[in-house]
């Protein structure tokens, strides 16, 4: 019965004994309920879940145009408001025109 053994380990493509048992394709994975792709929420998981050295520098570069809206954004955060800017903005005339 060794002979046996010895010829199916020389035979098969990754094959691999334990005691006098030969299993094929040990290294292969042949669970059927793995996902097939990764999805949305294996990546959200993924991204909030990862470690974060906070002793790192965080450097966020943006393009001419995302720098541009930035400052755009900020300008309209910080403008000084005035009550007499409330005013004008809240008593201004309105006309309407008529559609045909």
């Amino acid at each position: 019965m060794s002979e046996m053994n010895e010829d199916i380990k020389t035979e098969v493509f990754g094959g691999v004994e334990f005691g006098n048992e030969v299993v094929e394709n040990a290294g292969t994975i042949r669970n059927e309920a793995l996902p097939a792709k990764v999805g949305f929420w294996q990546k959200f998981k993924a991204f909030w879940l990862q470690e974060i050295d906070w002793n790192k520098e965080i450097r966020v570069e943006l393009t001419p145009k995302q720098q541009k809206i930035e400052d755009e954004i900020n300008e309209f955060l910080h403008q000084e408001i005035t009550w007499e800017k409330v005013h004008d903005f809240l008593f201004q005339e309105v006309s309407f025109r008529k559609r045909k």
